[in-house]
């Protein structure tokens, strides 16, 4: 895995969820917005206190953990 310096994880924080540099923006919500269509300036502009490698590691990070996880999921 690349290197992610900017996730950071702590029990007592978003309920231990990856978030961005100790903040409480949790990964999820970064790439839920753009899953949901919202580009990456369009988060940047809502969430001034982002910058854009913290969405491009936010990015990084979920394609990592889709990768290394198996889940059962629906058959379509």
């Amino acid at each position: 895995m690349a290197n992610l310096d900017r996730i950071t994880q702590q029990p007592g924080m978003m309920g231990g969820k990856p978030c961005i540099r100790g903040m409480r923006v949790t990964v999820g919500m970064v790439v839920g917005q753009i899953g949901a269509g919202r580009t990456t300036e369009d988060v940047l502009a809502d969430y001034p206190y982002l910058e854009r490698e913290d969405i491009l590691q936010a990015l990084r990070y979920a394609a990592w953990l889709a990768e290394e996880r198996e889940i059962d999921i629906a058959n379509a």
